[in-house]
């Protein structure tokens, strides 16, 4: 395997997973403090006790501890977030909070202490809820002029400190999950097509948007856009199978191909008509959509397949975007499948189409984590199957940088554990670092190395040379 000298080896995290503190110096709540169980019942009024993301991991209190653990591991960069409602609380403000920008440069100058470059999510599913309430999220254009205020806000502020921006996490994400991916209050069931485009509309506007002033005030900085990926296989050879791979890749690859060409495709616009969706556009709108990004980010985890034929639409366990389980991939514990060649096949993908760098922000396993004796007084975690599934999606990211494809680094998910986006349970654990916490609340938040970590620690030493095809 060759990496590129300067590939960006780190991990990932988001703010409303981690962090805790929902309600200190003087944040204010959002979307992911009234989602106790995740995505997988309705979410309620007001935060309730069994909402594990109300105190996460305690990022918030711990990130010395854990950006030195990090560091420790050799880390070149670090993914996380900023917490929209922790700098304008409210989402509608005209003034940020500023201890909670005060929390995120402390954050940026841990991670360059010790030479981590932080990699930083703009809107990570952490709307501020009185946006979702009050104006049905990004429904509502109005969402585009608070965008920007926080945008401008924390560009003018972290300027200096950060070099790589993303600007919504997983933007695809809210065709299937619109409360969490967008903030829109409307009951899935009840939120009409023409609503969710007119909301990922804003959204596509807002994020060029964030790009134009990003480069605007930060020259050297890199602006990116970030895309769930789930490579579509037919389920069969017949045609029939293939054009509906073509139509699933469709939905999702729009956002790309806007984010990079800076208009809707012709594909979209057909689709638009035939199901008589009329986007309502300023005039303005399509000269920003122009502002394309510098490079296209992505999570994978999983491939699924599809097939025309309606008898076989068997959906697999917890795949986030729909799809049909392949017969021919074993599962995690969750249901999702793994297929470690999905990986190197979407980066060919997304770099023959796109022709831009291309960066992998989100990979890992979610897992039940047993912890141990170490035989030297502490305790770990013998994780093989973690190792495993990272070096065998990693030698596929090598073999595409032997094919050709530009990428820039890679950032395992949750290389802490921390609370699940799709199940809100930590039992769900990803990470390199186990942190003592059940999803009963008890626990101690200590934190342990897994036999993960010094592997990890090896592979980046040798950028990628300790890899096992």
């Amino acid at each position: 395997m060759t990496f590129p000298k300067e590939f960006l080896w780190g991990g990932a995290v988001a703010a409303n997973q981690c962090e805790g503190a929902y309600n200190e110096d003087g944040k204010g709540l959002s979307i992911q403090d009234v989602m106790p169980h995740g995505i997988k019942t309705p979410h309620t009024d007001m935060p309730t006790e069994d909402n594990m993301k109300l105190i996460g991991i305690d990022f918030y209190h711990r990130y010395p501890e854990d950006i030195k653990l990090l560091a420790q591991m050799g880390f070149k960069t670090f993914r996380t977030s900023i917490a929209w409602s922790r700098i304008f609380p409210q989402g509608d403000d005209l003034e940020p909070n500023e201890k909670g920008l005060e929390f995120y440069d402390r954050l940026f100058d841990e991670c360059h202490k010790y030479g981590i470059e932080p990699l930083v999510t703009l809107s990570h599913y952490e709307t501020p809820l009185n946006l979702a309430k009050k104006y049905d999220g990004w429904v509502n254009r109005e969402l585009i002029a608070f965008y920007e205020r926080y945008v401008r806000t924390v560009f003018a502020r972290y300027k200096d400190k950060v070099k790589y921006w993303l600007t919504f996490n997983e933007i695809n994400s809210v065709l299937h999950e619109p409360f969490m991916s967008g903030g829109i209050d409307t009951p899935k069931d009840q939120l009409s097509k023409q609503d969710l485009y007119q909301a990922i509309h804003h959204e596509l506007v807002a994020s060029a948007l964030a790009t134009k002033i990003g480069h605007e005030m930060m020259p050297n900085a890199k602006i990116g856009c970030m895309v769930l990926s789930m490579p579509t296989y037919p389920l069969t050879p017949n045609p029939d199978d293939v054009i509906a791979v073509m139509k699933a890749d469709h939905l999702n690859y729009f956002f790309g191909d806007v984010h990079v060409r800076g208009a809707y495709p012709g594909y979209m616009k057909r689709y638009f008509k035939e199901n008589h969706i009329e986007l309502k556009m300023e005039k303005e709108d399509e000269q920003i959509l122009q502002n394309t990004v510098d490079f296209i980010s992505f999570s994978y985890y999983m491939s699924v397949c599809e097939t025309a034929d309606a008898t076989k639409k068997i959906k697999g366990e917890g795949n986030l975007m729909g799809g049909i389980a392949n017969p021919y991939l074993p599962a995690s514990d969750w249901g999702w499948q793994i297929d470690p060649q999905g990986i190197r096949y979407v980066l060919n993908m997304f770099w023959d189409r796109w022709q831009k760098p291309l960066f992998i922000v989100e990979n890992g396993l979610g897992a039940v984590d047993e912890l141990v004796d170490d035989g030297q007084g502490g305790k770990t975690v013998k994780d093989d199957y973690r190792i495993s599934y990272l070096n065998d999606h990693l030698v596929q990211v090598g073999e595409a940088i032997e094919d050709g494809v530009s990428v820039m680094g890679y950032t395992t998910w949750g290389c802490i554990d921390l609370v699940s986006a799709s199940t809100a349970e930590l039992k769900k654990r990803y990470g390199f670092i186990y942190v003592d916490r059940e999803d009963d609340g008890t626990g101690t938040l200590a934190r342990y190395k897994k036999k993960s970590f010094g592997w990890y620690k090896e592979i980046i030493a040798s950028n990628g040379d300790g890899l096992k095809k």
